[in-house]
């Protein structure tokens, strides 16, 4: 058996690494000639073909984690359907490698895969993204990881709340521009602090440059007033740290799972919505083990009888039910957002029903025919 095993994990593995040489590369080609727009400008002359090539290269990552569940189904297709093709899977089991065996030994093989996705999607992806985009705010000035409107970020002391607006950061890692707005605790805005620029310091951040507007409008209206204060250098206390802004500032989905607890805690305790949040969590959580799914879905392919045919066909369809599965798991995620499903089955549905289409064809191909 550790002959066969070596044979069948030595294939699957080229086969895999093949067919995400390949998607990365195309990948890598549209990320290139979309960074190109961006070489040149006027606001970010610094910015060549050397740094967009570079930044280009810290997405790959990203994508790794995007496609390996697609990369390991189209390559153990792959590998099934050409061991059928040329019967050395029929002399493979005619040496004992039984249906019951042969899903133990690709189960294997498939949680290998689910330790090399958690690893990428948990650790790598997420440092190579945020390198990226310090890289590009050191020769553009600054970025926004959140879009044009930047994040917000609430935070709750004793009887008072804040609602703290960040939308850039620049190349030396201070917050320009943030907005504070100070609520009393009958929720009116008490006071506004806007600063041109804000250092994140361990308990406090360091405000300059700010303006500080105090508003006293519970009084009579001819009473109401606007006290409008300047001052060039502020410690604002907060408990919001440097990785809290980070992950507010980053996309859910390059996050990592400890960076995504800790955030749904906080907007927990702050009273805010987590819904998204948590769905991403959970993805995270599940979204390796979608490997086990796709290599279960591969066996069969082993069982096909066929001589003359090509295994194009067969490989495409393995195409199809990756892109399929990539997108059920987006839509799962947008309808559990929108309808306000249990976090844990929106993300894990997808594999859910991969899974029973995996088992049923096992079952019907492998153990009925």
């Amino acid at each position: 058996m550790k002959t066969i095993r070596r044979l069948i994990y030595s294939e699957v593995l080229k086969a895999v690494a093949f067919v995400t040489l390949g998607f990365l590369s195309l990948f890598f080609f549209f990320d290139f000639v979309d960074e190109l727009q961006s070489i040149g400008k006027p606001d970010s002359l610094n910015y060549g073909p050397a740094q967009a090539l570079l930044y280009v290269m810290l997405l790959i990552p990203s994508h790794l984690y995007e496609l390996l569940p697609i990369t390991v189904l189209i390559g153990s297709i792959f590998v099934m359907a050409r061991l059928a093709q040329s019967s050395e899977y029929t002399i493979l089991r005619t040496s004992g490698l039984g249906p019951w065996r042969a899903l133990r030994t690709l189960l294997l093989l498939g949680i290998g895969f689910v330790v090399l996705t958690f690893a990428v999607g948990d650790y790598i992806a997420p440092m190579s993204e945020r390198t990226g985009q310090l890289l590009k705010a050191r020769y553009q000035g600054t970025y926004s990881l959140a879009g044009n409107t930047g994040a917000w970020l609430k935070e709750k002391r004793d009887n008072v709340s804040y609602a703290v607006h960040v939308l850039t950061i620049d190349r030396g890692g201070a917050l320009k521009s943030p907005r504070i707005f100070e609520f009393d605790a009958n929720g009116y805005v008490s006071r506004q602090i806007v600063a041109g620029s804000a250092r994140i310091l361990d308990g406090h951040w360091a405000l300059t440059n700010v303006e500080e507007q105090k508003y006293d409008t519970r009084s009579s209206a001819d009473q109401a007033r606007i006290v409008t204060i300047k001052i060039s250098q502020v410690d604002w206390p907060t408990s919001l740290t440097a990785e809290m802004v980070s992950v507010a500032l980053l996309r859910p989905d390059r996050m990592s799972t400890i960076d995504l607890f800790d955030y749904i805690r906080h907007l927990d305790a702050n009273g805010q919505t987590a819904q998204r949040y948590e769905i991403e969590f959970w993805r995270k959580v599940f979204y390796p083990l979608s490997c086990l799914v796709m290599v279960v879905l591969a066996l069969p392919f082993a069982y096909l009888h066929f001589r003359q045919a090509g295994i194009t066909t067969y490989v495409f369809g393995g195409v199809m039910i990756g892109i399929s599965f990539f997108l059920l798991n987006n839509v799962f995620g947008y309808l559990g957002n929108l309808s306000n499903w249990s976090p844990w089955l929106t993300a894990a549905a997808p594999g859910l029903i991969y899974s029973v289409m995996s088992l049923t064809a096992f079952s019907w191909l492998v153990l009925r025919r």
